[in-house]
């Protein structure tokens, strides 16, 4: 496998948002790894700066960018750099994301559109920005989606989150149509319940507002300890076979299959509470 990766993503110029933790440090480390040259993106420069020391390590070229992909002119202005040293990237991973959990009655306006704005609006942001030059330098590409395994499958404690999941996915799909004729991949990562910071920086509303029951929800991600790791092995895969969306973990396969082959099941399972 690690022979097959070298082939396939030596060399080749790769931008990672919110890569300062998480599945993104791991896939940079997971690229960089196989020769990878990286563009490294996040809105936390300490954490960012982690990930590329430790890529370096792995031998790789790294540059570091501030960005917040929920503001189209940030991204553009990453854009810009990036094209001021390159034609064009080979793969873009939409990574950076946040968090939400909350009865919908219990979220706020406020809340929706900030979720909208990092976790749909920052994928669209870093294609906007980026896939008009890998098309018109015509040598394909991938775009590289992280999404949920909350697309197939919304807990009613979780509607902002699923909404903005759900659209990646979707988006996600309507966009590998399209780029087909240019010979660029795009895959929607869909992970389950893995053990990342995400779950400790969650905005939480109403009764998940409550520290007790936080600290629960973080623990729960803990002992379940589905590693970054894990899921970056499964990126590098994805984009190499080029798959349109990949579960990522037992249960996301589980909600993937579910709603494929059992729709009935789906309306009995959205109506469960989160297990914390």
């Amino acid at each position: 496998m690690q022979r097959q990766h070298m082939k396939k993503f030596k060399d080749k110029e790769i931008l990672i948002t919110g890569a300062g933790s998480g599945i993104g440090r791991a896939t940079a480390l997971a690229f960089a790894e196989v020769g990878a040259r990286l563009w490294l993106s996040d809105i936390n420069d300490d954490g960012n700066a982690e990930t590329a020391r430790l890529a370096r390590a792995h031998g790789a070229t790294v540059r570091t960018l501030q960005c917040n992909v929920a503001d189209a002119e940030s991204v553009a202005a990453m854009a810009a750099t990036v094209h001021a040293e390159i034609e064009a990237l080979d793969i873009v991973m939409n990574n950076a994301g946040i968090g939400s959990a909350g009865r919908f009655l219990d979220t706020t306006l406020e809340t929706w559109r900030r979720v909208m704005d990092i976790n749909l609006m920052g994928v669209v942001h870093g294609c906007h920005a980026f896939l008009p030059n890998m098309v018109e330098r015509g040598q394909g590409g991938h775009i590289i989606n992280t999404a949920s395994a909350a697309a197939f499958i919304a807990a009613p404690d979780m509607p902002i989150y699923a909404a903005s999941k759900f659209a990646v996915r979707g988006f996600t799909e309507a966009l590998r149509g399209d780029m087909a004729k240019h010979n660029i991949g795009v895959t929607a990562i869909c992970p389950g319940i893995i053990n990342t910071p995400i779950v400790a920086n969650s905005i939480m509303e109403g009764q998940m507002n409550n520290a007790e029951r936080h600290r629960k929800v973080v623990q729960f991600y803990q002992k379940r300890n589905y590693t970054p790791e894990q899921v970056a092995r499964v990126v590098l895969e994805a984009v190499r076979k080029n798959v349109a969306v990949q579960p990522v973990s037992p249960e996301a396969w589980g909600m993937y299959y579910a709603k494929r082959f059992m729709p009935g099941i789906i309306g009995k399972l959205s109506e469960r509470e989160l297990p914390f």
